[in-house]
């Protein structure tokens, strides 16, 4: 799941967590006019849960900063699952730029 990483927060609260501009794919996200911060990852992952993992909807919440990308919540493997499917766009500059494209043909907008 690397480079994300998932903390016990509290008993039985977990965070997914992401410290923006640590990835192997920022310079491709510049390149895609794009800041790779916190809230673009969490752009990042709104798009996975709508359209690769939808049966995350709703398990967790988003708390990102400039630096880092956080989720958030009590379903532990929810947030495992985001995080695998998150860790498999930061490692690879193609995936990265189909989920721009993916964006872009959506309407989506990153607010990074």
């Amino acid at each position: 799941m690397e480079p994300l990483k998932i903390m016990e927060t509290r008993p039985g609260n977990y965070s997914l967590l992401l410290n923006a501009g640590s990835t192997a794919v920022d310079e491709v996200v510049e390149e895609l006019g794009h800041e790779p911060n916190g809230y673009f990852w969490e752009g990042v992952a709104q798009l996975l849960v709508a359209t690769e993992v939808s049966e995350l909807e709703g398990r967790f919440a988003y708390d990102p900063e400039g630096g880092m990308f956080v989720a958030y919540g009590a379903d532990r493997p929810a947030l495992e699952q985001l995080g695998a499917a998150m860790s498999e766009v930061a490692g690879d500059a193609d995936r990265m730029r189909r989920i721009v494209a993916l964006a872009a043909e959506r309407g989506f907008e990153f607010d990074d």
